[in-house]
């Protein structure tokens, strides 16, 4: 979990999206786009508070696919080990800096632990967030930040220079039927929501917070919407593996701001 509760608001740039009035009740962009498999991964930020950076670097992911740019994995480690201004890595960070560190520094590509695939792939090893899975208990305390390294692995056909993926440009989104917009043509986006006692132990169902205390702010990737049992809901994909949640997902109730999820969006375009 992890993020600095400060969103870095001078980072956000508010982009004014042209709403159809046939924006679909149901959005799942796995559907949309099925060649990008990337829509389908569930990653592990291990235990360190790098879901802002995790959160980013999936949604730039799949909208480099998106935008036919094919299956590039970006990488989390490059953006929570060296982007200085954007926080303070394990120790939590901010979704906007990361994206904006994406258009200005690029970022190159990273598989998850153990993969060795891309140039830098992430550099701590998996475990079960708030449940008894395949992996080890994550805790009882968080790895430091992982030196920044601006090698690739032995043996990748690329110079880290050589590897870098731009943005072209990056924005915030506000609004429900913005943000379904934004999905609808563009694919996923990056936004942080209000953690609470209740929500670690989520299996299925629609989320809304109803009972336990404050627990922090935790950055994540929406994909799509759908409607279940009459209720709206956003579709997330989070960053603490398959073991968790849903098969690594979760909804959450949209259109009424719950938990805050609908506050802090931000997305961006890839340079192509």
């Amino acid at each position: 979990m992890k993020l600095n509760k400060a969103f870095n608001r001078e980072f956000l740039k508010y982009k004014e999206v042209w709403v159809m009035d046939d924006l679909p009740k149901e959005f799942d962009p796995r559907k949309k786009w099925p060649k990008c498999q990337s829509l389908s991964e569930v990653r592990d930020q291990s235990d360190c508070g790098s879901c802002w950076a995790f959160g980013s670097v999936e949604a730039m992911t799949d909208r480099i696919c998106i935008k036919g740019g094919g299956a590039v994995h970006i990488s989390a480690e490059e953006v929570n080990s060296c982007c200085d201004y954007c926080g303070g890595g394990c120790d939590g960070g901010s979704p906007s800096a990361a994206w904006n560190y994406y258009v200005k520094f690029g970022v190159v590509s990273g598989g998850q632990y153990g993969t060795k695939q891309g140039c830098l792939p992430y550099s701590l090893p998996h475990c079960d967030h708030h449940v008894k899975g395949k992996y080890k208990p994550c805790g009882p305390g968080m790895f430091p930040t992982p030196k920044c390294t601006k090698t690739c692995e032995a043996g990748y056909p690329k110079t880290f220079q050589q590897d870098k993926h731009y943005g072209a440009t990056t924005y915030g989104v506000s609004g429900v039927d913005q943000i379904a917009q934004e999905l609808v043509s563009h694919g996923p986006v990056t936004a942080a929501f209000e953690v609470y006692e209740d929500f670690p132990s989520y299996k299925s169902g629609v989320y809304k917070h109803t009972h336990g205390e404050y627990l922090g702010a935790h950055a994540i990737k929406i994909i799509g919407y759908g409607v279940e049992n009459g209720q709206d809901y956003w579709l997330v994909t989070n960053s603490w593996n398959e073991d968790w949640g849903d098969k690594g997902y979760f909804k959450i109730a949209k259109g009424t701001d719950e938990c805050g999820i609908e506050d802090s969006v931000v997305t961006g375009l890839p340079k192509l």
